[in-house]
């Protein structure tokens, strides 16, 4: 019976000792089978990975320009910025960015009849580098100045880096008293350019008999002279040309397939309250209409058109033929602090925005 027993036991004992042997087996197993499969997982993931980097070297260059135009590029040039030498009211610098998902595709040929401070056409250029720019306004002290940066950039930074040294409130009104007819272009355009970078909140502002009357800012270092952007700007303006007219002068050089973009002096939100006094002549409702039948007739000749405008009903029914889109803008030059800050404007294209 002992020796039975001690049997039965040994072989307890053997059984136990086996059923132990095969565990370990089996989790050894699955532990060698988790590890291989997930070396498989991540070679298959660095082979994905180098795949793509192969196929994207290897991409269309076409393709890849593109894509950069659309995205790297872009944020690429605002990053580094857009070249401007004057504050202007409802200036498009920071409406860039948005501005350009409704840009043609391709631009060769570029007409901007209120060029004002220029940031539009300064974006094209860089951007889109069309073969023909022409750039206008019906300022003509805007134009001098506009001719005075592309052909006598040095002279110009000279006439400013004085006028940075001796500014003050006597030198700023001694200086709004000049008449501009009876200085040369160069000093005219200098005069313009401290004006505007020295007045209260960067306004434009002429009166009925056409003579800049806005009072001196508060600043006692305005940005009188930026003379890379001045540099910059007479470089982008070398294949440009510059001309002095209203804006119907466009239909004399707009030809099908140009593309022209319009910014006019934005119609009042409420009467009365409007700070569009660029010029001597007021741009209300007659000259929308105006500006409106342009509009047509360019679109009859096959041009892509873009413009921009105040969010309301007036301008809506006027293009109500067309793609009216809105962005939201950042409107700083207001008497009313209060009054500044975020508001819609429209968009207007003859065109499907891209």
């Amino acid at each position: 019976m002992r020796e039975l027993h001690k049997r039965r036991n040994n072989v307890v004992a053997y059984i136990g000792f086996d059923e132990k042997e095969e565990l370990k087996k089996e989790r050894g197993s699955t532990i060698f089978n988790i590890l291989v499969s997930w070396s498989f997982l991540c070679f298959r993931l660095t082979f994905f990975r180098f795949s793509a980097h192969i196929s994207t070297s290897f991409e269309n260059p076409s393709k890849r320009v593109a894509k950069l135009k659309k995205g790297k590029f872009i944020q690429d040039i605002m990053k580094r910025g857009i070249p401007g030498f004057v504050k202007w009211a409802g200036g498009k610098r920071q409406l860039l960015q948005q501005f350009n998902n409704y840009f043609p595709k391709e631009i060769n040929s570029y007409i901007e009849p209120f060029v004002g401070g220029g940031s539009v056409a300064f974006f094209i250029i860089k951007n889109h580098k069309p073969r023909e720019i022409i750039i206008s306004d019906i300022n003509e002290e805007l134009i001098n100045a506009y001719m005075a940066i592309k052909h006598n950039p040095d002279e110009l930074i000279r006439l400013l880096k004085q006028y940075k040294e001796v500014h003050n409130k006597e030198t700023y009104y001694k200086t709004r008293d000049l008449q501009p007819e009876n200085l040369n272009k160069i000093e005219s355009a200098a005069r313009f350019i401290y004006l505007n970078k020295s007045c209260f909140n960067g306004l434009y502002r002429v009166n009925s008999k056409g003579k800049f009357n806005v009072p001196i800012g508060s600043s006692k270092h305005p940005a009188i002279l930026m003379e890379g952007d001045l540099r910059e700007i007479s470089s982008l303006l070398q294949n440009v040309k510059i001309k002095a007219m209203p804006f119907e002068g466009v239909t004399n050089y707009a030809k099908k397939g140009d593309f022209v973009y319009f910014d006019p002096p934005y119609y009042p939100l409420k009467k009365g309250m409007s700070f569009t006094g660029y010029t001597k002549e007021a741009f209300l409702e007659k000259e929308q209409e105006r500006l409106s039948e342009v509009f047509r007739d360019l679109d009859k000749r096959g041009c892509n058109l873009m413009l921009s405008n105040s969010d309301i009903e007036f301008i809506k029914k006027l293009y109500k033929d067309y793609n009216i889109n809105t962005v939201q803008a950042s409107r700083m030059i207001n008497c009313d602090a209060t009054k500044r800050g975020k508001i819609n404007e429209l968009v207007i294209t003859n065109y499907k925005p891209q």
